[in-house]
């Protein structure tokens, strides 16, 4: 048996990751189901061979795996809990894949085991963004239970470069929301470094040619500078799901013991509310411009 192309997925959430996913996984010869709150999201991914089904419920009938890809603890709650999760099979795996924080993780896995306690909970969390997610190089971080490793191995494979297993269900968001805040750190600093480039008169090019090569050279930084230099701002990370998931960190941590976080936090919730949030992260220099919190 082609344990790859014998698995049956389902995809719930056709924003940029789960677009992005579900179309490495109809790509791969998987036999996969998508589904989505806005209809029209699935039209491509219908046209690259996908089944796009009507409704959640319908999404999860019959997979092996099924994939949330939603953006938030309250969205994953209202899609899965509708009925949804009463069409599992027994035995199927819920990869729970978006950033939805450590309570929201906790909350759904619970519900989850009072509900269906057949169905295996995997939570999932990944690293990486819009061009990652369309070249299968996303980072998995992954924790659950031992018996879904092999159900989830031939779809993880697909759409990730590493899937790090970390232990219990819940550790994986842990692990995101630190990772997360890392990135961020990184994306604000290669901002306000470009904004001091430009109030001490210095071509801004010449920045990442000094960077490049050298132990400051990180590859998320070295793209988001890049992107910021050209002014562009189309999403792959957009910055309001950056601030969800740092205002996620900050509450995990207790609200005041990360004190660079939480002025990054007023920084980048006054450039949502200057109408950035739809924008690629690295709008965070637009937020800059802006006068900033």
């Amino acid at each position: 048996m082609n344990t790859t192309t014998d698995t049956r997925v389902a995809v719930l959430g056709i924003g940029i990751m789960g677009s992005a996913m579900a179309g490495r996984l109809a790509g791969a010869g998987l036999n996969t189901t998508v589904w989505d709150r806005a209809p029209a999201a699935t039209a491509p991914l219908a046209a690259a061979g996908a089944l796009v089904a009507s409704s959640a419920a319908e999404a999860v009938t019959g997979a092996q795996v099924v994939i949330t890809m939603l953006p938030d603890a309250a969205a994953v709650s209202a899609v899965m809990f509708d009925g949804a999760v009463d069409a599992f099979s027994d035995g199927a795996v819920w990869a729970q894949m978006g950033t939805i924080g450590i309570s929201g993780t906790q909350d759904v896995a619970s519900r989850l085991t009072r509900r269906r306690p057949g169905v295996r909970f995997v939570d999932a969390p990944v690293s990486g963004s819009k061009g990652p997610a369309q070249n299968g190089q996303l980072l998995i971080l992954a924790s659950g239970p031992p018996g879904a490793v092999p159900l989830v191995t031939p779809v993880f494979d697909v759409v990730g470069r590493k899937t790090v297993w970390l232990g219990e269900a819940g550790a994986g968001s842990r692990m995101k929301l630190a990772v997360n805040a890392y990135m961020s750190v990184l994306i604000e600093g290669v901002a306000e470094a470009l904004e001091l480039v430009d109030r001490l008169g210095i071509d801004a090019g010449k920045l990442g040619q000094v960077i490049e090569g050298g132990p400051l050279d990180a590859p998320i930084a070295d793209a988001k500078l890049h992107k910021m230099e050209r002014g562009d701002y189309s999403p792959e990370f957009p910055l309001q799901w950056a601030l969800k998931d740092v205002d996620l960190a900050i509450e995990a941590a207790g609200g005041e013991a990360l004190p660079l976080l939480a002025a990054l936090a007023r920084q980048w919730r006054a450039g949502v509310q200057a109408g950035h949030g739809r924008d690629d992260v690295s709008a965070a220099r637009l937020a800059l411009a802006d006068g900033g919190a």
